[in-house]
């Protein structure tokens, strides 16, 4: 009786010291400690036949059994629980990434769309460069035609008067041999 009395000590002390940690689960060795206890305090003696010993390890066998049995069925539960809370929450989470891919998507088609039209601009700038080149190179040859023009302008008056001059002249002589001739 006294190695149950110091046993019992032993692991009171034991929780004492347990409960001032915070709580954990039970260790398989605290959990067996407790069942022998439990199992002594029902039998009430220390004079138990092995028969009564025996039938109460069997019964607080079966009960912890039972218990471990019931604890994995918690587990079981609890890891669904968990795989369904994560299947959710990565639902969740792919949700908002799909919509984030979406208002990427709009944005890069604002993006391409602008970048096409400052593109257009550009390119309508550089025509318009180029035609105003084009135009300046025309007027250019124009302006020189109009120069080679005036100066053969220029020629023909003269020429006009050379011409005029040598009438003149041509007319005079004309005259001059008719007024000998005669």
């Amino acid at each position: 009786m006294s190695s149950l009395y110091t046993r019992s000590k032993e692991f009171t002390r034991n929780r004492k010291s347990q409960s001032d940690s915070p709580p954990a689960s039970p260790s398989p060795i605290a959990k067996t400690l407790r069942h022998e206890r439990l199992s002594r305090l029902e039998s009430g003696s220390s004079s138990l036949t092995s028969t009564d010993t025996y039938s109460d390890r069997a019964s607080a066998k079966a009960r912890r059994e039972a218990r471990i049995a019931s604890l994995t069925s918690r587990v079981e539960e609890d890891s669904q629980r968990d795989y369904k809370r994560l299947y959710e929450s990565a639902l969740t989470e792919n949700q908002k990434l799909k919509t984030k891919l979406q208002e990427a998507q709009q944005e890069l088609a604002e993006v391409k769309s602008k970048l096409e039209k400052v593109a257009q601009k550009q390119e309508k700038t550089s025509d318009r460069s180029t035609m105003l080149e084009m135009e300046k190179r025309e007027r250019r040859a124009l302006e020189r035609k109009m120069s080679e023009m005036e100066e053969e302008m220029k020629v023909l008056t003269e020429l006009k008067s050379d011409n005029q001059r040598l009438k003149d002249e041509n007319g005079a002589l004309i005259r001059v041999i008719s007024k000998l001739s005669k």
